[in-house]
């Protein structure tokens, strides 16, 4: 499917089609996740970019981890990203690589780069470093370090790679313009100290190379002709090209940038995500109320509407925030035609239907997808009580409610019109029960041609309805009253319904099926905690959209 992340027009698209004009006969791009934390939305957008461009010219894109920050970064990452890149409909096929692989050859580089007279051993701390960069109306101050021989400096470099110096005692700085205007030129560090394990190497290595310097030796080393991120490494071009030219690569891949997707009330820093889960807010990184991909697929979105919400955004230099309605409207489009509608009532209140033959029953035949007749009906069972929403009924109701109020018929979905007669209150006047009369001959699919009726509302069988607990999930963060740019913590991001009662078709259910509750939304069987002995669901998306396409 051709999309508007790669189809004529688009800038990289343009960029790419000039390339291949002159010497370049085919395109190699390239995924590099850091393996410190889950996906996100935001990705889904490079990784479509990427696979997706590499698709549309019959190039190939690579799955490589830059795995340069120990610290950080575990093998549950590395799983939970690969899990997320196959969901989404992309395959690496045997291009999985990691940059602690290649960590012999980035050493051998660095090696070349204090050869040539590039690069250096500094003795000053990451403070000192950063007082002496200067700003952007004053040049830096050369370190005191600068100018060491060549050979000095090999054998400090080498000590620092077998261990002999704490972290943050040195580091290697590449040589290059400490008057530069851009201050990512102004020696920058590219190696660091760090005595941490591993993920993959254990503790063969204690100096790591910085992201710098490490991610145009990985294109380099690949063979990737377009690496393409986000804005904010615009500036940190001229450093890539530096590499890329002081180490001689025949191979130079171009840097292309475009903006990243930021999404209206979210809120989508790893930093943020790693402290919600840390600090136990969440229920871990697929709690449905994150926007990781793990948590929106366990939300119950499909891949088909995350891709197709990638293809509508589309790329750009322009930073802009995009609707989360949008999103919402994507996976309401996907589903709409796809899924099976049950009644479910969330927030009951008693029918009693009391013309109606105590101890009777009857089977209704009901449609499952009223926008996609090849999905067949279903049975639903009728008796005299049934359950209703407590908010399709109004004592006092105004002109315009064409819902249930005393005096007024509705009719019952796939049912029968019914009046209500009279209102059973508690002793804290709460209406726990209703008394109503049903015409027997105003059943649906009778033929019944006789008075119209402006409400249909949806309604569950008490004697046949199966109990289920539903989570109604919204945005971890919502705009300030005062502040309306000011995100603060949405109290009701989660609220949990113990006892919904739905229709029993909902008992064949299985993990992860996706159904309309008829007016209340998308709901999804929850992957994590739905049994057939306990029914739980997550709402996907409500009904009503704020997008206009």
């Amino acid at each position: 499917m051709e999309n508007e992340i790669t189809q004529t027009g688009n800038f990289i698209h343009n960029y790419i089609q000039e390339d291949l004009k002159g010497e370049l006969n085919k395109i190699h791009t390239r995924f590099p996740p850091e393996p410190n934390g889950y996906l996100h939305i935001g990705h889904a957008k490079s990784i479509c970019l990427n696979f997706g461009l590499a698709k549309y010219y019959g190039g190939k894109c690579n799955l490589r981890f830059d795995d340069t920050n120990p610290a950080k970064e575990d093998e549950e990452f590395v799983r939970a990203i690969k899990e997320d890149i196959k969901w989404l409909g992309f395959d690496w096929e045997d291009r999985l690589f990691f940059a602690s692989s290649y960590f012999n050859k980035m050493y051998e580089c660095a090696v070349t780069l204090i050869k040539k007279g590039k690069a250096f051993v500094c003795d000053l701390s990451a403070d000192e470093i950063r007082e002496q960069r200067g700003n952007l109306k004053a040049p830096g101050k050369n370190s005191p370090y600068r100018e060491r021989s060549v050979e000095e400096n090999l054998e400090l470099f080498e000590r620092m790679k077998n261990g002999e110096f704490k972290d943050g005692e040195k580091t290697l700085r590449a040589k290059i313009d400490m008057s530069s205007p851009n201050i990512n030129m102004r020696d920058p560090v590219i190696y660091r100290i760090s005595h941490t394990p591993h993920h993959k190497t254990g503790d063969k290595w204690c100096i790591y190379p910085m992201y710098d310097f490490a991610h145009p030796l990985e294109d380099a080393f690949e063979g990737i002709t377009h690496s393409i991120c986000t804005m904010e490494f615009e500036d940190h071009r001229p450093l890539y090209d530096w590499v890329i030219n002081e180490l001689e690569f025949e191979i130079k891949p171009r840097q292309i940038e475009f903006a990243k997707l930021n999404l209206s009330n979210t809120v989508m820093g790893k930093r943020y995500l790693r402290s919600l889960v840390e600090e136990g807010k969440v229920d871990g990184w697929d709690d449905p109320r994150l926007v990781t991909l793990s948590g929106i697929r366990r939300r119950g979105y499909t891949s088909e509407s995350i891709v197709n919400f990638c293809q509508m955004v589309g790329v750009s230099k322009a930073s802009s925030v995009v609707d989360i309605a949008q999103l919402e409207y994507c996976i309401r489009e996907d589903l709409k035609a796809k899924v099976n509608t049950v009644m479910a009532v969330l927030d009951p209140i008693k029918v009693v239907i009391t013309n109606y033959p105590e101890g009777e029953e009857e089977e209704l035949i009901i449609e499952n997808n009223p926008e996609n007749e090849a999905l067949g009906s279903r049975k639903v069972m009728f008796s005299r009580e049934l359950y209703i929403e407590r908010e399709d009924f109004l004592e006092d109701a105004p002109k315009k409610f064409f819902r249930l109020t005393i005096g007024k018929e509705v009719r019952l979905k796939g049912a029968y019109f019914i009046l209500c007669n009279e209102v059973i209150k508690d002793e804290n006047g709460k209406i726990i029960e209703l008394h109503c009369t049903y015409d027997k001959e105003t059943k649906s699919g009778s033929g019944f041609t006789g008075r119209k009726v402006k409400g249909t509302i949806h309604w569950v069988s008490a004697k046949h309805c199966v109990k289920a607990k539903v989570n109604l999930y919204d945005n971890l963060v919502i705009p300030s009253e005062e502040n309306e740019k000011e995100l603060i913590e949405n109290k009701n991001s989660l609220v949990t319904i113990e006892n919904a009662y739905i229709e029993p078709s909902i008992l064949s259910a299985e993990k992860m099926d996706r159904f309309q509750f008829l007016r209340n939304g998308y709901f999804v069987a929850d992957s994590k905690h739905f049994t057939k002995d306990n029914l739980v669901f997550n709402r996907i998306v409500s009904l009503k959209s704020s997008f206009k396409k």
